[in-house]
């Protein structure tokens, strides 16, 4: 063994049981065991740093730990109490994720009806979230152009949306042209 890991088993043949009792004094036997464990990996990458008396350090590293772990399971409480919060009793007792993965088919559905174009054109301002001049870049267009590709792809999903809902089918697929023939 080198000396940094002889100096780190010694100090977690000697401390492991402290930094332990430590975080169980602040939190449950789970999360106590999280921190002690995770303090030791602290002192194994700070090895060289660690000053003597070891304890004290140890204990700051797992006060620390404690810290950012309350600091999680606040925001953590803070979020599912924002959610409820906007949650309406309809919301409860709607919400079907069946009917949000036929909404997902419908929409794929339509999509998929769609010219190659099209598609681009709104990919690239709603998946990517390029702003027109960057978009038309892309296509190799002016900003006017990708301006009208995009809201007549727009149109023709809406119309191929409403055809979709009309029909338990999948929607005609136009025929795609390449892209040299619609430049």
């Amino acid at each position: 063994m080198n000396d940094s890991q002889e100096r780190f088993t010694g100090l977690y043949d000697r401390h492991y049981r402290s930094v332990l009792g430590y975080a169980l004094l602040r939190a449950e036997r789970e999360a106590a065991e999280d921190v002690a464990s995770e303090a030791f990996l602290v002192a194994w990458r700070r090895i060289g740093e660690i000053p003597e008396p070891a304890l004290p350090w140890l204990l700051g590293v797992a006060r620390n730990l404690l810290a950012k772990q309350r600091d999680s399971r606040y925001r953590r409480q803070a979020l599912v109490e924002r959610i409820t919060a906007l949650t309406t009793e309809r919301d409860r007792v709607s919400w079907d994720v069946a009917e949000h993965v036929v909404d997902r088919e419908s929409a794929l559905e339509a999509l998929g009806a769609l010219p190659e174009k099209d598609v681009e054109a709104m990919v690239l301002a709603t998946w990517h979230g390029l702003p027109p001049d960057q978009a038309a870049a892309v296509m190799g267009c002016s900003t006017r152009t990708y301006n009208v590709r995009l809201h007549r792809a727009r149109k023709r999903l809406r119309a191929a949306l409403r055809v979709e809902a009309r029909t338990t089918g999948p929607a005609p697929r136009p025929a795609h042209r390449t892209f040299a023939e619609e430049a």
